[in-house]
Formats: C-alpha cells, sequence, structure tokens
C-alpha cells in the first residue's frame, strides 16, 4: 500500500498558524561553520524539541531538506495509507467532516498543510550559508506544543467519531449507517497517526483503530438484506449472477428489503440482410433502490447483440454473454459505490 508522511487534512480546536509562527534568523556569511550544523541539538534541548538539519543550494530547498528529515526521524509510524488521506480529503471537500464536527467554525480549523514533507506544528530555524553555494538550516518540533496541538486533534478526531457512530440500531443496519463506520475508520486511523507521533516524544497514546470500526462495517453489511428480482430471466442465469455478486460484498437474502436490485431483459430479434446467421439483442437494466424513498442508488446497464445459426442459440448466447459481463463488472461497480459512501447528517 502506497503511504504518505502525516499531512494533509486536520481537525483541531484553533488555527495551528496562530500556534506555531517561524521566528527564523539568517546567517548568510562565510564565517566558520556553527557547531548545529553537525550537530541540531547543540541549539535546540533535545528534551525540549526533536531537530534535524538540511541542505540545498538555497534556502527554500534547505528548508524543505531539514523538514523531510525531521519527517524522517519519526520514520513510518506517523504514516497513512494514502487511500486513507484521499478519503479523508474528499470529505473535507464535500464537507462531510465538517458536518460531524462539534466545532461551530470547523471551516477555520480544517488545516492543509504545506507540503508533503512537512510536520504540522514544525518550524525552521537557524539558516547558515556557507560561501560555496550551499544553505544549511533547522527544522524542529517542540515538544510540548505538538503534545498539545496532536493531542486536541485527536480529541476533535474522537468527537466526531463519537457523532458518526451515536445511532440507533434501525439506522446502523443500513448503508448509511456503514457509511459512517467507514468514515470513523478513516478518521481513526488518522488519529492513530497523530498518537503514534506523541508516542516517538514520549506522550504515548491508547487509541481504537481504523480496523475496528472497519469490521463493524463489514458486519452492517451482513446484516443488510438485498431483494432481487429479475424480469424474463433465463434459466435464472442473470439472477444467479447477481445473487453472487450481492454475497461476494456481504449482503444476504431475506427478512425485510430495505433495498431491492431490480433488473430488466428485454430481448429482440435483429434482422441484418445477408448474413447467414440470425441476431438477438439483448439490453439489461439493473436499478439498487432504497426502497423507503424510492431513489436508484446504482444504476447498471448493458446492451449488445450476439448472432447463431438460429434463433435460440442466439438468444442462448446473448444470455451466456451478459451474465459474464455480470460477473465480471458488478461486484466491482457496487463495490465502487460502496467506497465513495460519505455519511449525511
Amino acid at each position: 500500500m502506497l503511504k504518505k508522511p502525516l499531512v494533509g487534512f486536520v481537525i483541531g480546536f484553533f488555527c495551528l498558524s496562530s500556534v506555531f509562527s517561524g521566528g527564523n534568523s539568517e546567517r548568510a556569511s562565510t564565517n566558520s561553520e556553527p557547531d548545529w550544523v553537525r550537530d541540531p541539538y547543540k541549539k535546540y534541548d533535545r528534551q525540549l524539541n526533536v531537530a534535524a538539519v538540511g541542505s540545498g543550494n538555497s534556502r527554500e530547498s534547505a528548508e524543505k531538506s531539514a523538514l523531510g528529515n525531521l519527517v524522517g526521524i519519526f520514520g513510518m509510524s506517523i504514516q497513512v495509507d494514502e487511500k486513507i488521506t484521499e478519503s479523508y480529503a474528499e470529505a473535507v471537500k464535500n464537507g462531510a467532516a465538517a458536518q460531524w464536527s462539534q466545532n461551530t467554525i470547523i471551516d477555520s480549523n480544517i488545516i492543509t498543510s504545506t507540503g508533503l514533507d512537512s510536520l504540522v506544528g514544525a518550524e525552521t530555524g537557524e539558516v547558515w550559508y556557507d560561501g560555496k553555494g550551499v544553505y544549511y538550516t533547522v527544522a524542529f518540533l517542540n515538544k510540548a506544543k505538538a503534545a498539545q496541538v496532536y493531542t486536541d486533534m485527536i480529541k476533535a478526531n474522537q468527537a466526531m467519531i463519537d457523532n458518526l457512530i451515536d445511532m440507533s440500531e434501525a439506522e446502523k443496519n443500513t448503508l448509511e449507517g456503514y457509511a459512517r463506520y467507514k468514515f470513523a475508520a478513516v478518521i481513526a486511523d488518522i488519529s492513530v497517526s497523530y498518537g503514534n507521533l506523541l508516542s516517538v516524544i514520549g506522550r504515548p497514546q491508547n487509541l481504537k483503530r481504523g480496523d475496528d470500526y472497519r469490521l463493524e462495517a463489514r458486519n452492517i453489511i451482513s446484516s443488510i438484506p438485498v431483494g432481487l428480482t429479475v424480469k424474463n430471466d433465463k434459466s435464472n442465469r442473470i439472477q444467479g449472477a447477481f445473487a453472487k455478486a450481492l454475497t461476494q460484498l456481504g449482503f444476504r437474502s431475506g427478512g425485510n428489503f430495505r433495498y431491492m436490485l431490480d433488473v430488466n431483459i428485454v430481448t429482440s430479434p435483429v434482422d441484418l440482410p445477408g448474413n447467414i446467421n440470425v441476431f438477438t439483442r439483448i439490453e439489461l437494466n439493473a436499478d439498487l433502490k432504497d426502497t423507503s424513498t424510492g431513489v436508484v442508488l446504482v444504476p447498471f446497464s448493458y446492451n449488445t447483440r450476439e448472432g447463431h445459426t438460429t434463433q435460440a442459440e442466439a438468444d442462448n448466447r446473448a444470455y451466456t454473454v451478459a451474465e459474464r459481463k455480470i460477473n465480471e463488472d458488478y461486484a466491482v461497480l457496487l463495490e465502487d459505490y460502496l467506497s465513495g459512501l460519505l455519511p449525511k447528517r
């Protein structure tokens, strides 16, 4: 799985830019090399900070290098799977994160970090130019300030998770309930990365992991019955293909159907003058609906024509190809829909 450093979208109770302000001082001279170039802790107390030095042919590149080296100190512990960060970014973009936050000024507290090589709260400090085209600088993270900020972000994220999973059993066992637990898992994974950072600086946390919420999301899917009706099937082949796809994703049959997959098949002969074969056109439409609202959640359509020496064989071939198409595509389509669900309030 691709992973990214701890960057991107974070939830807090206050704007981080007001907490951390850079206080850089630059020594652009050819004076002798300062001792912090070799050891940043000569300048920044190891008990109070985590620090790293970077270099480059400009001040900007040196700062980027230093921030990247600072991230490297924390290593894999603060990295988040790329799909998780993308899911969270999408939720922020669509307003889902703000909807479930208890913070009334959430818009000002969703912070975008400056780049892939930065940490929330990291600062750059001393700068030195060696007179030969190379700049050196220090990136540091104050432990006390970081502990305060990351702890607050974890608390804010947990409050959002609590809001998401606070629902009745009837609400829970729906696709909306599934979406809420899936999003809770995303937030939990981000909080775990914050907790890992706090552990590195000596402030360990005991946090619930995203997989715990994903397990409950899978349990929700397995409790949701989906009805299936197919018109104009042939030996239940199309019904069997759709039923297989639903089963693969964990849905069950039987009970009171909140969701219904309605499938309609229309076949018709096609006359192609001069062709020794006869042809059948098959048109298939399948709509997964929420029966409580009548809204079509996932539409699926397919049409093609197939030929053979007799109409019966052309019909049979048309159903065979449609069955194969369902087996190849429908579970993927439905899984993509489930993966993209964001909870609405």
